[in-house]
């Protein structure tokens, strides 16, 4: 066992987040990297805010951070890791061991040890510190040519990539994305990737529209216009498949109506616990409604996308901010209205 002092982004509660020294941990058989940057995500937000996520209560301190990439500094022999390694962390840490792990679903592994994540207790400690240690598995490698910028994106574009394997074979289909957040708008990036012939979006910010057409979007709308979004309705519904990536009860149960006949609902904004839903029309039109959480080995797939430039996330960076200014970044990445990806920088 190995140990370090390290600087590292810990909430503690609600509005109790601080920059502060902590000793970690390693074993020989684990990888030691240091941090170059990281992504703020919703669920950093809501730690922050709130003290919890979703259900995920804090009840002692933790390193927040699932978004971040590295230099591996220490990493064992049989690994096939080289210190000075550029390298993408996978957050995921499923067991392995249990029916959805070993049936290729390690996103639903109910024993998941998430970075970042208060889940269980003892809590996962995330990544906004200067060196974590991981598995050797969780460390995708990455060319030393790409920007560790781009590469960051990789965790919420994996989430996307995931969403949009969920809907199927997208090629030819006319796609509507509810919700142009960051993870909205790599939706949009991510349907035309994989073959969707036209890609629209709502959003109720023009902020959010105007980056969702920066990200390919052909048509952008607030889902509050009446004059566009009734023309979607006509005919049992204009769109094959609808990613509902916004969580808003709205946009939840609107998207029923956007969609034609036949045609596939991919949930994956988590907003309102509860939501008045459409079933009749669900079940008179025979629209699937598909679940989407988290991602398996799309997170490779989403490394190599950004590598090879498949994807630009760049519009969806708004700012870069010093590790030290962790709660600067966190109000920033909190208002919609002045940022979409804000990354502390190590």
């Amino acid at each position: 066992m190995q140990k370090k002092t390290v600087n590292a982004v810990v909430v503690s509660a609600a509005h109790d987040v601080r920059c502060e020294s902590r000793e970690i941990e390693w074993q020989e058989h684990q990888v030691l990297v240091r941090v170059e940057r990281g992504g703020i995500c919703g669920s950093d937000i809501h730690y922050y805010q709130h003290g919890r996520a979703g259900m995920s209560v804090l009840k002692a301190p933790m390193v927040l951070g699932h978004e971040f990439v590295g230099i591996v500094d220490q990493a064992p022999a049989q690994s096939g890791l080289q210190p000075g390694q550029r390298v993408a962390i996978n957050p995921s840490q499923p067991c392995q061991q249990c029916a959805f792990c070993l049936e290729g679903k390690q996103n639903l592994c109910r024993s998941m040890r998430f970075m970042g994540s208060a889940q269980f207790y003892p809590h996962v400690n995330g990544g906004f510190a200067e060196y974590v240690a991981v598995n050797p598995v969780q460390c995708v490698p990455f060319a030393a040519t790409s920007d560790p910028k781009i590469i960051a994106f990789a965790e919420p574009l994996a989430v996307c990539i995931h969403a949009v394997r969920q809907a199927g074979d997208l090629t030819g289909k006319r796609v509507l994305v509810t919700g142009a957040g960051p993870i909205g708008c790599l939706v949009i990036a991510a349907a035309l990737a994989s073959g969707a012939t036209e890609v629209m979006a709502t959003d109720i910010s023009e902020r959010c529209r105007d980056l969702a057409q920066q990200m390919g979007a052909s048509l952008t709308a607030d889902p509050r216009d009446g004059d566009v979004t009734q023309g979607w309705t006509e005919n049992g519904g204009a769109f094959d498949v609808c990613f509902e990536a916004s969580g808003a009860s709205a946009a939840v149960a609107s998207a029923v109506s956007f969609t034609r006949p036949g045609g596939i609902i991919v949930q994956l904004g988590m907003g309102a616990p509860e939501v008045n839903y459409p079933v009749g029309p669900l079940l008179v039109k025979e629209v699937q409604l598909r679940g989407s959480f988290r991602f398996t080995g799309e997170f490779t797939t989403a490394v190599r996308w950004l590598e090879s430039g498949k994807i630009n996330p760049l519009p969806l960076l708004s700012a870069e901010i010093a590790m030290t200014e962790a709660v600067s970044a966190l109000e920033l990445a909190a208002d919609k209205e002045r940022a979409a990806k804000v990354q502390l920088v190590f």
